[in-house]
């Protein structure tokens, strides 16, 4: 089966499965896995899903529901981030 890394920073290192290590964690993959489905299944709220990495590279709102994960992806998710 195939296997993605997830890697949830900050406040959405809660949502990781017990598994996890720091704040990273290893995930099967269904053969439709997209971002949104393994946000889904993860229970992360879409609104704290600001900035989203596959391999490094920036997928935007618009490209989530789509973009499938592949074996050997590594998907990042960061929330919002509020500063002075």
């Amino acid at each position: 089966m195939a296997t993605a890394t997830i890697k949830l920073y900050a406040s959405l290192a809660r949502y990781l499965p017990e598994r996890s290590d720091k704040n990273t964690a290893e995930i099967a993959l269904q053969p439709d896995a997209t971002i949104a489905k393994v946000c889904d299944s993860l229970n992360l709220p879409p609104k704290s899903c600001h900035l989203v990495l596959v391999n490094g590279n920036f997928v935007p709102p618009s490209q989530r529901a789509d973009r499938r994960l592949q074996d050997g992806d590594t998907l990042a998710v960061w929330p919002p981030v509020a500063g002075g």
